[in-house]
């Protein structure tokens, strides 16, 4: 009877199975004690608040800067389209287009910033 016991005890406490409960068993401590340890989130929140509010000073003058490459785009655009229309160039109306549409991406994204942002510009 003695031996049937030991045999079931060794089967059921194998050195796999007790290592994987102290595994087990210490990372559950760990967990614990980390929750327990987190205390005051107070110092990261004032941190994104004025993050938060350094980013909203510069968005108005990311709209200026958008619609400033927008004209830059413009402008180039326009002599580039010009001189291929002079020297009768076949892909000029591709050109345009390409030009017509960077300058509209550059114009809905300085509008559409401050919305990005929650800033009412």
């Amino acid at each position: 009877m003695f031996q049937k016991t030991k045999r079931q005890m060794k089967r059921m406490f194998s050195a796999k199975k007790v290592q994987m409960l102290t595994l087990m068993l210490l990372c559950g401590t760990t967990a614990v004690m980390a929750q327990n340890s987190a205390g005051d989130y107070s110092a990261g929140t004032t941190a994104l608040a004025t993050v938060t509010e350094e980013i909203a000073k510069y968005v108005p003058v990311m709209v200026k800067l958008c619609y400033a490459i927008a004209g830059v785009v413009a402008i180039v655009g326009a002599i580039s389209v010009y001189i291929a229309m002079n020297n009768e160039e076949q892909d000029v109306k591709k050109k345009i287009m390409m030009i017509v549409g960077a300058c509209i991406f550059l114009i809905a994204a300085a509008q559409a910033l401050p919305m990005f942002f929650g800033i009412g510009a």
